[in-house]
């Protein structure tokens, strides 16, 4: 396939990479720091989403047969990066006929407002009780600014027309690839805490092949 990869040198996006090189996709990789793959055997497309230039991203998802995001911010002065960065790659996306894209999100989303869904359920049906009433409501309000981020990223996409697909991984690990984490379609896993984010990057280009999951959210954990 040929396939662009969106945050190319982050911790997902950097794993999405990897892995779609070892298969021997075409990637090109769209990364604000070039000279992070220095070297690597893709076409590498320099851009700064969170004020990207739209001949640019164009050029970059032009012909791909599927975009993959690992777009989202990783501090407080980030947060707007995944909404904002979505919605350029969506326009460039809409433009040039490409149609398939893949994001990663983040598990608590499907319970945070947003202005496309302001009264979202006040629990996620996968998650117990302890994640409902202790870890969950700590974790969102710490990184309140982080998930409305998400959220509204996610409203662009639902708004979209494209063929999106949304993973919301728990929390991130720097464990190896294992290929056997859990999945669930539109909500969290059961004591699904954990989960690598080389998994999390196979499930990505996993779904690429799989039809039932256009317009779906999945939630993935060990």
């Amino acid at each position: 396939m040929k396939l662009t990869i969106v945050a190319a040198t982050g911790g997902i996006g950097r794993q999405v990479f990897e892995q779609a090189v070892a298969a021997g996709h075409d990637v090109t990789a769209v990364v604000r720091n070039p000279e992070k793959l220095r070297g690597a055997p893709a076409r590498i497309v320099a851009a700064d989403l969170s004020a990207a230039d739209p001949a640019t991203l164009r050029s970059a998802v032009e012909g791909a047969d599927a975009v993959l995001s690992g777009l989202g911010p990783t501090s407080t002065a980030e947060a707007g990066v995944a909404a904002q960065g979505t919605r350029a790659i969506v326009d460039a996306m809409t433009a040039t006929g490409a149609t398939r894209i893949v994001v990663v999100s983040a598990a608590p989303i499907g319970t945070v407002a947003s202005p496309g869904r302001p009264d979202p359920p006040k629990h996620d049906p996968g998650d117990g009780f302890v994640m409902r009433h202790a870890l969950n409501p700590l974790v969102k309000a710490t990184l309140r600014k982080h998930y409305a981020d998400l959220a509204l990223m996610e409203d662009i996409l639902r708004d979209s027309g494209l063929a999106w697909t949304v993973i919301r991984p728990p929390r991130l690990t720097d464990k190896p690839l294992t290929g056997t984490y859990r999945i669930a379609y539109g909500r969290n896993l059961r004591r699904g805490v954990l989960v690598s984010r080389a998994d999390v990057a196979h499930l990505m280009l996993r779904v690429l092949d799989q039809p039932q999951t256009v317009k779906q959210v999945l939630g993935i954990a060990n």
